[in-house]
Parts: structure tokens; sequence; C-alpha cells
């Protein structure tokens, strides 16, 4: 990605890494795309484009294919901001298993996690829904996530799980958060590298708000204020 008009790199990816955003990347102008007009007001920024995620996840449906095909994987997609990001997902890995030697086959189970409140991260963690989790013992398991920040959620997600003995455990985000706390944890996969932002967009939401953004946002002040609970 780089800057309107700018020769600066501000986004790059690595051996193994995501695409990374730089924190001095100033995103792209709201009047370059098209987004619902109830929003008008209530954004930054385009920090993601949508045809830029669509590109991303299908080269992580790659990766994964790479990695874990021939094996049948149980996927854990964790709801509601991970649910657009995990339907995308599976369908690339879905057609990149339909034109390969190499089968995957799947199921997909969903589980909640309530971490937030308004923008603010709180300390106790909620896990609710899904199958019961004793049916993952000595099975693949393909946890498909919207956001990793301090990383903290996802590791009392893990421990939750590893409990009852899965074959393996693989955890595939959408996005890495760069936070001042962080725990160090990173995902196996994962698609977006970002600055300390509150995003929207692509599932990802604000109180329940923004879920039918396409692209990745940053919420302004008016928006928060606006939709604040």
């Amino acid at each position: 990605m780089a800057g309107e008009g700018g020769s600066g790199e501000t986004a790059r990816s690595g051996g193994g890494r995501g695409v990374v955003i730089s924190d001095n990347w100033p995103g792209y102008s709201l009047d370059l795309f098209t987004y619902p007009q109830h929003y008008y007001g209530d954004l930054e920024y385009v920090l993601i484009p949508h045809g830029i995620i669509v590109d991303r996840t299908e080269r992580l449906a790659k990766d994964i294919m790479q990695d874990i095909g021939d094996n049948d994987i149980v996927v854990l997609c964790v709801l509601k901001g991970g649910y657009k990001f995990c339907a995308d997902l599976v369908e690339h890995i879905k057609n990149l298993s339909r034109n390969s030697e190499r089968f995957i086959s799947m199921k997909v189970d969903f589980v909640r996690l309530k971490s937030y409140h308004n923008d603010q991260s709180m300390q106790d963690m909620q896990i609710m829904g899904g199958d019961d989790l004793s049916k993952l013992t000595g099975k693949n398991v393909l946890i498909v996530e919207d956001i990793v920040g301090t990383g903290r959620t996802m590791k009392v997600l893990l421990n939750n799980i590893e409990k009852y003995k899965p074959k393996m455990i693989k955890v595939a985000s959408l996005l890495v958060k760069r936070t001042s706390r962080p725990d160090g944890y990173r995902p196996d996969y994962y698609g977006f590298e970002i600055p300390d932002l509150f995003v929207v967009g692509y599932a990802l939401d604000y109180n329940e708000h923004f879920r039918d953004l396409n692209h990745i946002c940053v919420i302004n002040d008016h928006g928060k204020a606006k939709y604040r609970v």
C-alpha cells in the first residue's frame, strides 16, 4: 500500500508475516470508495480496501492449504466479527481443494467471545456458544478470528480448547493489532498487522454497527459518540 503521491514504503510483507501497515500510513480518502450513506461523517478514512482484503485472504487460504492439506479440519469461527473473514477463507480453501490433489474436509462451528465495551477492552472475557468443546478431542482445529490485539483473549480461548487435547490447533486472524501491552502472542496466519487503532468494517463492529461496511475503516470520535451505549 503506497501512500497517495508518496514514494515511501508504508506497508510490507515478510517471511511468515502478514502485510505490515506502518503507524504513519495515512490510509485512503473515503471519497475514493463507496460505502453506506448512513455512515457518512462517522469514519476517518479507509485503512484497508475490500479488494485488498479479498486478495490477502486468498493467499492465506493457499498457505493453510499447503500446511495442513490432506487433513480433516474443524474450523472454529469466532463470532461475530470473524464470520465474514471465516466465510471467505473457507470458500477459498474449498476452491483450492477442489482443484488440488490434496483435499481438506472441513466442518465449521461457532463460538462467541465478549471482550469489548464500546471501544475499551474488558478485563473479563466470556465464551458463549459452540458445540461441546470436548468434541474437539483428537481433532485438527483451525480457529478463525477477526482481530488479535494484546493476545489475551485468544490465549484464554486456546487454554480452554487445549484442555480437551485436540490433535492440532492453528489460528488464523485477519488482523493483528500492535498494542502497547502485547502478550507476545502471534497467530499462525494473519492478513495484516495494523497500528493500535479501533477499526470497523468487514464484519468488525462498534456496538453492532458497521458490520455492513465492506472496507476496513478507522472510526472517528463522532462515530464513537453516535453509537456509544
